[in-house]
């Protein structure tokens, strides 16, 4: 597999591979490890944000009986299976 990059890559490449005294394949098979590692984690911008998200909206969030809320959903269920509203045809 062959790959072109430019001047300024192949440039950060020497140094970083100079400065950890690795070969360029190596320090490039390494760099592409860990940003496939990151690859689906939150930056801590994004952790940030869900944790004030999750800190509002789990106050908000009615305490009932365990009893009263498997009714509702009993309800609701019922109420799908009926098809939801129905429109006169004309």
């Amino acid at each position: 597999m062959t790959f072109t990059l430019d001047d300024e890559t192949v440039e950060q490449l020497r140094k970083a591979a100079a400065r950890l005294a690795r070969a360029q394949s190596r320090v490039v098979r390494e760099a592409i490890r860990e940003y496939a590692d990151r690859i689906g984690r939150l930056s801590e911008q994004e952790r940030r944000h869900l944790l004030e998200v999750f800190d509002r909206v789990v106050p908000a969030i009615p305490s009932r009986p365990v009893a009263e809320v498997e009714r509702e959903l009993a309800q609701i269920r019922a109420a799908r299976h009926l098809g939801g509203r129905r429109r006169r045809t004309r």
